[in-house]
């Protein structure tokens, strides 16, 4: 019971990487005929420890994989938990009659939980969200060839090389060279050069006393001039605007005419021109 215990520990990442590693190290890679074996009772026969076997096999593929994505400054044990969660997804779903080893159908799984891993917790704010700035987020470090920003000709050929736009290069490699501040953060007073976090200098105008103010009398009174000009129009061309325009259930063009044994062009026609009126009459009043 005691042994089984300590072959657990060294098998989770996050208690003691080094014992992890070496710990997978010494589970024995399996034969192409053992792999198939096993492959074939778990799809058909759903053996559960055939899985367990597939999957200690495979671990150290997983291990091999997340340091490749060490240079994100994420824990490698986080990586290489997520990696196994992919590993056993392939497991999961591989079929032997594919005719391919596991490890090159798992690798697909294994890559995607940890790019996801990485989306999600490289930035508080999500840099990549379509398919195009996913591509760029784990590629353009690598296509750039030195420090300094891309210019016009580097942009073209990566932009190329990624099958992206070059505007959706030149975004990413914005986002990839900026950093997460604090919207709230404290004020330094004793420097007048440090940071400031926004809001100690955004103006946040939609709760402005006077603007808000301003923007109610100018509603009631566009709505009174509106009103008054209305009630100067004959009383069929304020049936039809009413009908047209103010009515919750608006009618059409054919029902108004037939209401008032008149073609729908001519209620066009008197739409129109009773449109025109208000808005002399408003101006005017202005």
């Amino acid at each position: 019971m005691g042994t089984s215990l300590q072959l657990a520990d060294k098998l989770v990442p996050g208690v003691n990487l080094e014992a992890y590693i070496q710990a997978t190290s010494r589970i024995p890679v399996l034969t192409a005929d053992e792999e198939r074996d096993l492959a074939e009772r778990l799809h058909y026969e759903g053996d559960v420890d055939a899985a367990r076997q597939l999957v200690l096999s495979h671990l150290r593929f997983v291990i091999h994989i997340a340091r490749s994505y060490s240079g994100y400054g994420l824990p490698q044990a986080d990586l290489i938990q997520e990696g196994n969660v992919g590993l056993m997804k392939a497991v999961k779903r591989f079929n032997p009659e594919y005719g391919v080893r596991l490890v090159s159908f798992a690798v697909h799984w294994i890559k995607a939980e940890i790019h996801e891993y990485i989306l999600r917790n490289w930035r508080i704010v999500k840099v990549a969200t379509t398919k195009a700035q996913r591509k760029l987020f784990f590629n353009l470090r690598s296509q750039k060839k030195r420090l300094a920003w891309l210019n016009h000709e580097e942009l073209k050929a990566v932009a190329q090389d990624l099958g992206v736009e070059p505007q959706v290069v030149r975004e990413m490699e914005g986002r990839l060279a900026s950093q997460d501040t604090s919207f709230d953060g404290p004020m330094d007073d004793d420097d007048d050069s440090s940071y400031q976090a926004p809001a100690h200098y955004l103006e946040d105008r939609r709760a402005d006393p006077a603007m808000l103010l301003e923007q109610s009398d100018w509603a009631e009174d566009s709505n009174g001039r509106l009103m008054q000009a209305l009630g100067n129009l004959d009383e069929r061309s304020q049936d039809i605007l009413r009908e047209r325009w103010l009515s919750d259930s608006k009618s059409t063009l054919h029902e108004l005419a037939d209401k008032y044994g008149v073609s729908a062009e001519r209620i066009r026609q008197l739409e129109k021109n009773a449109m025109k009126k208000i808005r002399v009459q408003m101006t005017e009043v202005a």
